[in-house]
């Protein structure tokens, strides 16, 4: 599988402010690849850096090994889709679907055999015939979807395609983006602020804040094992501790906070006294009535929030932090108001060098220098 996207060394700048910065990122061919991040991130001007709406500042974008800039919008295999759907009003389902091979002045009869092959692909049969007007806001992204891909393009470009539709509509759409994606093998870069969307579609995420990528792995490596602190906290709940670590043995660190010390599984890049961050999904954490070795956390139960057949158990810690605790309705859990211990195993949690670190070790690299 060859590289069919490749971003080196892009940055873009409008005035003093640095939206995408130092960019580097190749995409594979038949990838679904995610940009998220929060609204100021980056992804949507690295989408249209990448569709050639926005030329980079510094750095080169190639699709297919040719540079971007060397092409007009119109000439490059790269199709976008955008949240507004842009359609034709005064145009049928049919004659927007078919817009593109128009333009291309591609025979009629195999305009006919590929709009009606790619309507059935979107599962829109019979609505040929029908205007804009006359869709719901599904059938309508399912339209602007088909007239991108009847072009039959390299790569699609999806900025918040599903961002206007409700929750139920949504979550359909996702999977049936994901069917589209396997099927036609074209390749899916996708912009969200949504991290669930991401992690349900994508079959690698970037996840940009900043205007830099903190993080590009699997849905499944992004979740289990953040590298930085604000991707713990961006993709979806966790529990954060900062301390500092003052003893490792056999591959477990201690690390003492503000409320006591824990215990937690330490990769050989972490130093003794290093400060840095813990994260803890609340699936992964436990309570026992009595203290556990290696960990030194005691903590109130304050509320309950019941989330459908999941129970969310809050607890407090004497400085006023709050933990999270989840649970299958049913299981056991502690009475509000009462003392309990919070802990974990040690594999569960993730360890995670603080911003601080990385500016003493590049401080100290200077003075070495």
């Amino acid at each position: 599988m060859g590289k069919i996207v490749e971003i080196e060394g892009v940055n873009k700048i409008y005035g003093s402010n640095k939206v995408v910065r130092d960019l580097n990122l190749t995409v594979d061919e038949g990838e679904f690849l995610t940009l998220l991040g929060s609204s100021g991130c980056g992804k949507t001007t690295t989408l249209r850096m990448i569709a050639g709406f926005e030329e980079p500042t510094t750095g080169t974008i190639t699709v297919e090994g040719e540079k971007v800039e060397d092409k007009e919008p119109y000439e490059r295999n790269v199709n976008t889709v955008f949240q507004s759907y842009a359609l034709f009003p005064h145009m049928t389902i049919f004659d927007n679907i078919a817009y593109g091979l128009k333009m291309k002045k591609v025979p009629k009869a195999e305009i006919k055999e590929r709009v009606l092959k790619m309507m059935e692909l979107v599962q829109l049969n019979g609505f040929e015939k029908r205007y804009p007007s006359q869709l719901s806001g599904g059938q309508k992204q399912r339209v602007a979807i088909a007239r991108a891909l009847i072009n039959r393009p390299k790569v699609l470009l999806l900025d918040e395609p599903l961002g206007a539709l409700d929750l139920k509509l949504r979550k359909q759409m996702q999977l049936e983006l994901k069917r589209l994606q396997k099927k036609l093998n074209i390749t899916f870069i996708y912009v969200t602020h949504d991290q669930e969307e991401a992690l349900t579609m994508s079959d690698r995420i970037a996840v940009m804040h900043d205007g830099v990528i903190d993080q590009l792995a699997t849905p499944t490596e992004i979740y289990e094992h953040p590298t930085t602190k604000f991707v713990a906290t961006f993709i979806g709940e966790t529990n954060i501790y900062d301390g500092c670590i003052t003893s490792i043995n056999d591959g477990v660190a201690t690390i003492t906070l503000e409320n006591g010390a824990v215990s937690v599984s330490c990769p050989s890049d972490f130093k003794l006294l290093e400060y840095a961050t813990i994260s803890v999904r609340p699936e992964k954490m436990k309570f026992s009535k009595e203290k556990v070795e290696g960990f030194e956390l005691v903590a109130q139960v304050k509320d309950y929030v019941y989330v459908g057949s999941v129970l969310k158990c809050i607890v407090v810690l004497p400085n006023g932090n709050e933990l999270k605790i989840e649970r299958l309705a049913g299981q056991d859990l502690p009475e509000i108001g009462s003392k309990c211990y919070p802990y974990w195993n040690v594999e569960d949690a993730v360890l995670i060098h603080n911003e601080s670190y990385y500016i003493f070790e590049a401080l100290n690299n200077i003075q070495l220098a």
